[in-house]
């Protein structure tokens, strides 16, 4: 279903309702959520938080090795949908995760799975559209306000968990990487922006005026804001996240030999590109090329997720429209400001350029952001 959707590649048409398709009642709305990531945040484990995140995409989507799953990265977490023919093993994945989430990183995931008819039955609808960042690579974007309805269900405990299984289960994290040094800012701020339109007939309205005036601030930088560019994106040796790989990505392989693997093939890596050798599918002038034009730093899944790495000047005009919007009772807002970005990879084939990139803010970045914006929401 989700494959055969047209995509979209404006993002300034993410709100678009003509992209927009329903899923099918059968469908299921996976929410993954690191609980108590707040202290992980505060010791500087973010990349871990991060990490995980992420490996609950990775884990579902590697079931069949079919990226046409819908999925939206949160930072602390993920939210997906998955036919029901993939639910039992996206469970057992999902499972798996979460064990290495607290065996290995001592983290504690949470995982819930509300079927869409539940949610349509309260009123509220699940509906999906397909942006392209380039050929082959897409991300999905959600509206109608179930997302949130499942979030919040899932989260406030009151049904739809999926609860810890008697065997021990695996998942499957093969392209889960983890080897870029943070992206330092070239302007000043990494700025996580969370936006959200009050319910009404013009929350479509609302969001396209948080997306043209932001557009305006940043019109001036000549990067418009990507956080990541030919400048701040390097490599180094040993990378300071490979700990994190070796330990999500282990599985049933031996730590001793697994981690010298890793540090071989990132040693490789670092070698090819320091030099800018072509080896195999790996060309490393195209990956830079290809991996700054993947990257998921603007999402929307019942919310505006941005990132922009922009002046102190130009973060206080965002701050200042938003502010503005939420005394006219329009939206809900959260920020979080830092001095770097961090990225997780998501590599599966690059003969075909097949790879995602995630960004998030360091030190909290969304996860902090959306602090605010729910403490916001509850009026403090």
């Amino acid at each position: 279903m989700y494959g055969d959707i047209p995509s979209f590649c404006d993002f300034s048409e993410v709100t678009d309702r003509r992209h927009y398709h329903q899923l099918p009642d059968d469908w299921l709305v996976v929410i993954a959520d690191i609980r108590g990531s707040t202290p992980a945040i505060a010791a500087g484990r973010y990349k871990d938080v991060n990490m995980m995140g992420a490996a609950c995409i990775t884990a579902v989507i590697n079931i069949r090795g079919n990226w046409q799953i819908p999925y939206v990265f949160g930072g602390d977490g993920a939210t997906m949908a998955v036919p029901p023919d993939l639910s039992d093993a996206a469970c057992k994945a999902l499972a798996g995760v979460r064990s290495i989430a607290r065996q290995r990183f001592s983290l504690d995931l949470l995982i819930g799975m509300v079927p869409v008819r539940a949610i349509r039955q309260e009123g509220f609808e699940v509906r999906v559209a397909k942006f392209e960042l380039s050929p082959g690579n897409y991300l999905a974007t959600f509206s109608g306000g179930g997302v949130e309805l499942a979030e919040g269900w899932v989260k406030s405990g009151e049904q739809f968990l999926v609860g810890d299984s008697s065997e021990p289960e695996n998942a499957d994290l093969e392209g889960l990487s983890c080897r870029w040094e943070p992206l330092k800012s070239q302007n000043g701020v990494i700025l996580s922006m969370l936006v959200r339109a009050t319910p009404d007939e013009q929350q479509q309205q609302i969001y396209q005026q948080v997306i043209s005036q932001t557009a305006d601030v940043m019109a001036t930088d000549k990067e418009q804001g990507r956080p990541i560019n030919k400048y701040n994106l390097r490599l180094s040796w040993p990378p300071r996240g490979i700990k994190a790989e070796i330990d999500a990505t282990l599985g049933s392989h031996n730590r001793f030999i697994w981690t010298l693997r890793l540090y071989s093939v990132s040693l490789i890596q670092f070698v090819l590109d320091t030099f800018g050798i072509k080896a195999g599918d790996y060309q490393p002038r195209l990956y830079r090329q290809e991996l700054r034009q993947n990257s998921d730093y603007r999402r929307f899944d019942d919310m505006l997720r941005i990132l922009f790495d922009c002046t102190n000047k130009q973060a206080d005009q965002i701050e200042s429209a938003l502010r503005e919007l939420k005394q006219q009772g329009k939206i809900t807002y959260g920020l979080h400001r830092t001095g770097r970005a961090i990225m997780t990879c998501l590599v599966f084939d690059l003969s075909q350029g097949e790879h995602i990139h995630f960004l998030d803010g360091d030190d909290g970045g969304f996860a902090m952001a959306a602090k605010q914006l729910k403490n916001d929401s509850a009026g403090k």
